[in-house]
């Protein structure tokens, strides 16, 4: 086995490497990372002696500055994000306080309200909630520093929301990011009119985005993509098994990003092959677990699962295991793409791909609606436009060929 020596820390973080190096260890960061972090903690604790400051002196502006000097061979640590578990250890440990806020501060209960509707009445799936109180704190924001103060409802009417529009054109969003926009910005002042701050629905002052909807043909992975995707995951390494196993649960049986990364170890029925998917408007369904399925899970699950708290299926492969959230499940996807030599897609293209696997093999659209659980039809009319020969029927004949 490699000797992996141990760092030494000297200067004001001395005194706290041996309890930063117990606490990576207890997260599950392997040896070789544990002490790459500590010899991060040393050039840091160097800086501060350099610059006569103390550990109470550390604060998240301290640490932009100390990675603004150091020289460009220290490419690995360019960002706070590396130093992010110490700053947050420190915290924890009361030897840094807490950041001050940023202005303006946008008013927490209005916000915890704002969340609290979204989830009991609207029943919006969590990354959804996360998403619109997110675009909301950023309206309020605009409009707190816009009328120098305020928790930014107060005088709301509809040239307000009009000049807040016009402000994220003036950003350069693109037309799907601005559709996104402005329905988080419709959905916050719903709530805004239903608890009576504002006179009116001001709901009808976001104008829409022009565009035309379902103009283009969905590009289809197509059955033999999908196969040499699946081929190409290592099975013989921990990550390989995970990749694989998410990818035959969006291949096989349609599931969202969002829907892999939320199962957990309790949502599976071995005995009696099925599973629980948590979904959109926090639906629960259960469905059937395909043989091949189950086991490239299991086999993931009993042979390459990292030991943690955490009860969700699909967890980092680096310290410290934590759930993979959608975006790393559609990143993964995307990069084995990559790998296997194929045009890079995102996972709700393997949704696709069933779907209009099941649409050439003469499933109707209300049989895969079910399969996809899709609630409305015309959301799976739109794979109707993939299936060219049955649309090449419908096309009228070109007059020059009837002479």
């Amino acid at each position: 086995m490699r000797h992996i020596p141990r760092a030494k820390v000297s200067g004001p973080l001395a005194p706290f490497a041996d309890g930063f190096r117990a606490r990576l260890d207890s997260l599950g960061y392997t040896r070789g990372s544990t002490e790459f972090k500590i010899g991060q903690v040393a050039r840091l604790s160097t800086w501060l002696e350099c610059q006569a400051l103390e550990v109470g002196d550390l604060s998240s502006a301290r640490v932009e500055t100390f990675l603004g000097d150091l020289p460009a061979s220290r490419n690995q640590l360019r960002s706070a994000r590396s130093l992010r578990p110490l700053m947050e250890w420190l915290r924890a440990e009361g030897q840094i306080s807490d950041d001050p806020p940023q202005e303006p501060r946008v008013d927490d209960d209005l916000i915890d309200r704002y969340r609290s509707w979204m989830v009991t009445d609207r029943g919006l799936a969590a990354r959804t909630v996360v998403r619109y109180e997110k675009a909301a704190r950023s309206f309020l924001g605009w409009r707190a520093r816009a009328a120098g103060g305020g928790t930014g409802v107060e005088g709301l009417d509809a040239a307000s929301v009009t000049a807040y529009l016009l402000a994220e054109v003036a950003r350069g969003l693109a037309p799907g990011s601005l559709q996104g926009r402005v329905a988080e910005l419709r959905s916050f002042l719903r709530f805004c009119y239903l608890q009576g701050w504002t006179r009116l629905p001001l709901t009808e002052a976001v104008p829409p985005v022009p565009g035309w909807k379902d103009t283009a043909v969905p590009v289809s992975l197509g059955a033999a993509g999908v196969a040499t995707l699946l081929a190409s995951c290592d099975r013989t390494k921990p990550t390989g098994m995970r990749d694989f196993a998410m990818l035959m649960l969006l291949a096989r049986l349609g599931l969202r990003a969002a829907e892999v990364g939320g199962l957990r170890l309790s949502d599976f029925d071995w005995r009696g092959g099925e599973l629980v998917v948590h979904g959109k408007a926090r639906r629960n369904d259960r469905l059937p677990l395909p043989a091949d399925v189950g086991e490239a899970v299991a086999t993931y699950v009993i042979e390459a699962r990292p030991k943690s708290t955490w009860d969700n299926v699909f967890l980092t492969a680096v310290a410290p295991p934590r759930p993979m959230g959608p975006t790393a499940v559609s990143q993964t996807v995307w990069r084995q793409c990559r790998l296997a030599g194929l045009e890079p897609v995102r996972a709700h293209r393997l949704r696709h791909a069933l779907a209009t696997d099941l649409l050439g093999h003469g499933f109707t659209l209300p049989e895969i609606a079910e399969l996809l659980r899709q609630a409305d039809l015309t959301t799976t009319a739109v794979y109707a436009k993939v299936d060219h020969v049955a649309l090449r029927e419908l096309a009228l004949p070109w007059p020059a060929a009837l002479r």
